[in-house]
Protein backbone atom coordinates (compact mmCIF):
# COMPACT_ATOMS: atom_id res chain seq x y z
CA UNK A 1 0.00 0.00 0.00
CA UNK A 2 2.78 2.59 0.73
CA UNK A 3 4.36 1.98 -2.50
CA UNK A 4 1.02 2.48 -4.27
CA UNK A 5 0.65 5.78 -2.29
CA UNK A 6 4.65 6.49 -4.08
CA UNK A 7 3.90 6.85 -7.16
CA UNK A 8 5.04 9.57 -8.82
CA UNK A 9 2.05 10.59 -11.14
CA UNK A 10 -0.08 13.95 -9.47
CA UNK A 11 -1.58 13.24 -6.46
CA UNK A 12 -4.93 12.89 -6.45
CA UNK A 13 -7.60 15.57 -4.80
CA UNK A 14 -8.92 13.66 -2.09
CA UNK A 15 -5.84 12.77 -1.02
CA UNK A 16 -4.29 16.72 -0.74
CA UNK A 17 -7.78 17.05 1.05
CA UNK A 18 -7.02 14.11 3.77
CA UNK A 19 -3.91 15.46 4.08
CA UNK A 20 -5.09 18.98 5.02
CA UNK A 21 -7.21 17.35 7.67
CA UNK A 22 -4.79 15.70 9.33
CA UNK A 23 -1.63 12.98 8.99
CA UNK A 24 -2.55 11.04 6.20
CA UNK A 25 -1.16 7.02 7.29
CA UNK A 26 -1.41 3.94 4.89
CA UNK A 27 -2.17 0.82 6.13
CA UNK A 28 -1.37 -2.46 4.76
CA UNK A 29 -4.25 -4.34 6.04
CA UNK A 30 -7.00 -3.97 9.10
CA UNK A 31 -5.83 -7.09 10.89
CA UNK A 32 -2.07 -6.44 12.63
CA UNK A 33 -0.63 -8.89 15.23
CA UNK A 34 -2.38 -5.98 17.64
CA UNK A 35 -5.45 -5.77 15.48
CA UNK A 36 -5.96 -2.31 13.48
CA UNK A 37 -3.05 -0.23 13.39
CA UNK A 38 -4.55 2.83 14.40
CA UNK A 39 -5.13 4.95 17.66
CA UNK A 40 -8.72 5.19 18.25
CA UNK A 41 -8.32 8.73 18.30
CA UNK A 42 -7.46 8.46 13.92
CA UNK A 43 -10.05 8.32 11.59
CA UNK A 44 -10.04 5.88 9.04
CA UNK A 45 -11.48 6.18 5.33
CA UNK A 46 -12.19 3.65 3.31
CA UNK A 47 -13.22 4.35 -0.19
CA UNK A 48 -14.37 1.04 -2.23
CA UNK A 49 -11.92 -1.49 -0.63
CA UNK A 50 -11.22 -4.98 -1.34
CA UNK A 51 -13.70 -7.37 -0.03
CA UNK A 52 -12.07 -7.47 3.58
CA UNK A 53 -11.02 -10.65 5.12
CA UNK A 54 -12.91 -12.54 7.95
CA UNK A 55 -9.80 -10.96 10.92
CA UNK A 56 -10.52 -7.96 8.90
CA UNK A 57 -13.66 -7.26 9.36
CA UNK A 58 -12.94 -8.46 13.21
CA UNK A 59 -10.10 -6.27 13.46
CA UNK A 60 -12.49 -3.10 12.04
CA UNK A 61 -15.45 -3.61 14.61
CA UNK A 62 -13.19 -4.42 16.92
CA UNK A 63 -11.46 -0.66 16.31
CA UNK A 64 -14.87 0.42 16.00
CA UNK A 65 -16.34 -0.39 19.07
CA UNK A 66 -13.41 1.00 21.37
CA UNK A 67 -13.86 4.31 20.03
CA UNK A 68 -12.78 4.90 16.15
CA UNK A 69 -14.00 6.45 13.66
CA UNK A 70 -14.60 5.43 10.06
CA UNK A 71 -15.39 7.01 6.97
CA UNK A 72 -16.35 4.17 4.56
CA UNK A 73 -17.81 4.74 0.96
CA UNK A 74 -19.58 1.63 -0.28
CA UNK A 75 -20.46 1.87 -3.77
CA UNK A 76 -22.42 -0.96 -5.84
CA UNK A 77 -21.65 -0.04 -8.90
CA UNK A 78 -18.73 1.76 -9.34
CA UNK A 79 -18.88 4.18 -12.38
CA UNK A 80 -15.40 5.79 -12.46
CA UNK A 81 -12.71 4.72 -15.34
CA UNK A 82 -9.81 3.32 -13.23
CA UNK A 83 -6.10 3.89 -14.76
CA UNK A 84 -5.37 0.00 -13.64
CA UNK A 85 -5.90 -2.89 -15.42
CA UNK A 86 -7.95 -6.07 -14.17
CA UNK A 87 -6.34 -7.56 -11.21
CA UNK A 88 -4.15 -4.63 -9.96
CA UNK A 89 -4.31 -4.00 -6.56
CA UNK A 90 -4.22 -0.26 -6.93
CA UNK A 91 -7.67 -0.61 -8.99
CA UNK A 92 -10.74 -0.33 -7.10
CA UNK A 93 -13.44 -2.66 -6.86
CA UNK A 94 -16.32 -2.56 -9.55
CA UNK A 95 -18.83 -3.59 -6.71
CA UNK A 96 -18.71 -3.13 -2.89
CA UNK A 97 -18.26 -6.49 -1.39
CA UNK A 98 -18.67 -5.57 2.09
CA UNK A 99 -21.77 -7.36 3.58
CA UNK A 100 -20.36 -8.93 6.16
CA UNK A 101 -19.66 -6.12 8.41
CA UNK A 102 -22.14 -3.80 7.15
CA UNK A 103 -24.39 -6.38 8.21
CA UNK A 104 -22.61 -7.00 11.54
CA UNK A 105 -23.32 -3.13 12.41
CA UNK A 106 -27.36 -3.47 11.26
CA UNK A 107 -27.02 -2.08 7.11
CA UNK A 108 -27.84 -3.34 3.87
CA UNK A 109 -26.95 -1.60 0.74
CA UNK A 110 -29.03 -2.33 -2.37
CA UNK A 111 -29.01 -1.27 -5.69
CA UNK A 112 -31.76 -0.25 -8.01
CA UNK A 113 -31.14 -1.52 -11.62
CA UNK A 114 -33.57 0.58 -12.43
CA UNK A 115 -32.62 4.12 -11.74
CA UNK A 116 -31.32 6.48 -14.31
CA UNK A 117 -27.83 6.82 -15.23
CA UNK A 118 -25.69 9.73 -15.01
CA UNK A 119 -24.25 12.13 -12.46
CA UNK A 120 -26.57 13.18 -10.39
CA UNK A 121 -26.41 15.67 -6.80
CA UNK A 122 -28.55 13.93 -3.39
CA UNK A 123 -28.27 15.45 -0.05
CA UNK A 124 -27.42 13.75 2.87
CA UNK A 125 -27.24 15.30 6.18
CA UNK A 126 -27.06 18.69 4.26
CA UNK A 127 -24.08 17.88 2.33
CA UNK A 128 -24.62 17.67 -1.18
CA UNK A 129 -23.09 14.88 -2.81
CA UNK A 130 -22.72 14.10 -6.60
CA UNK A 131 -24.12 10.18 -7.13
CA UNK A 132 -23.68 7.80 -10.14
CA UNK A 133 -25.66 4.86 -10.13
CA UNK A 134 -25.93 4.86 -6.33
CA UNK A 135 -26.71 2.23 -3.35
CA UNK A 136 -29.58 2.43 -1.19
CA UNK A 137 -28.89 1.56 2.82
CA UNK A 138 -31.42 0.11 4.79
CA UNK A 139 -30.81 -0.49 8.40
CA UNK A 140 -32.58 -3.76 10.31
CA UNK A 141 -34.29 -3.29 13.53
CA UNK A 142 -32.02 -3.12 16.59
CA UNK A 143 -29.31 -0.88 14.74
CA UNK A 144 -27.60 1.88 16.13
CA UNK A 145 -27.79 3.98 12.38
CA UNK A 146 -30.10 6.63 11.16
CA UNK A 147 -30.58 6.90 7.45
CA UNK A 148 -32.30 9.72 5.80
CA UNK A 149 -34.98 9.22 3.52
CA UNK A 150 -32.55 9.47 0.33
CA UNK A 151 -31.01 6.49 1.77
CA UNK A 152 -27.64 7.44 0.96
CA UNK A 153 -25.46 7.86 4.19
CA UNK A 154 -25.58 5.97 7.10
CA UNK A 155 -24.70 7.26 10.72
CA UNK A 156 -23.87 4.68 13.04
CA UNK A 157 -22.84 4.51 16.53
CA UNK A 158 -21.10 1.06 17.60
CA UNK A 159 -20.23 1.01 20.85
CA UNK A 160 -17.84 4.23 21.82
CA UNK A 161 -16.86 4.69 17.71
CA UNK A 162 -19.35 5.42 14.53
CA UNK A 163 -19.08 4.80 10.88
CA UNK A 164 -20.25 7.10 8.39
CA UNK A 165 -21.25 5.00 5.50
CA UNK A 166 -22.18 6.66 1.77
CA UNK A 167 -23.46 4.17 -0.46
CA UNK A 168 -22.11 5.64 -3.59
CA UNK A 169 -18.24 6.99 -4.32
CA UNK A 170 -19.02 9.10 -7.32
CA UNK A 171 -17.70 11.55 -5.00
CA UNK A 172 -14.06 10.54 -6.56
CA UNK A 173 -14.97 11.02 -10.06
CA UNK A 174 -13.63 14.63 -10.54
CA UNK A 175 -12.60 17.49 -8.93
CA UNK A 176 -13.90 20.53 -8.39
CA UNK A 177 -14.82 23.03 -5.01
CA UNK A 178 -18.01 21.15 -4.18
CA UNK A 179 -16.68 17.91 -4.06
CA UNK A 180 -13.95 19.18 -1.35
CA UNK A 181 -16.63 20.92 0.26
CA UNK A 182 -18.59 17.43 0.24
CA UNK A 183 -15.42 15.54 1.77
CA UNK A 184 -14.39 17.86 4.09
CA UNK A 185 -18.13 17.80 5.60
CA UNK A 186 -18.03 14.46 5.85
CA UNK A 187 -15.22 14.05 7.34
CA UNK A 188 -16.25 16.40 10.19
CA UNK A 189 -19.46 14.16 10.28
CA UNK A 190 -17.09 11.19 10.57
CA UNK A 191 -15.64 12.75 13.48
CA UNK A 192 -17.68 14.51 15.76
CA UNK A 193 -18.48 12.90 18.90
Amino acid sequence: MRGQLADVGPQHWAARTLAEQGKVVPVDTLAGEQGLPLPSSALLVLVQPRPLTPDENFALDTWVRGGGHVLLFADPMLTAASDYPLGDPRRPQDIAMLSPILSHWGLALAFDEAQPRGEQSVEARGIRLPVNLRGQLGVSAGAHCRVGKEQLLADCRIGKGRAIVVGDAALFDGEDAGRITALEALIALAISR
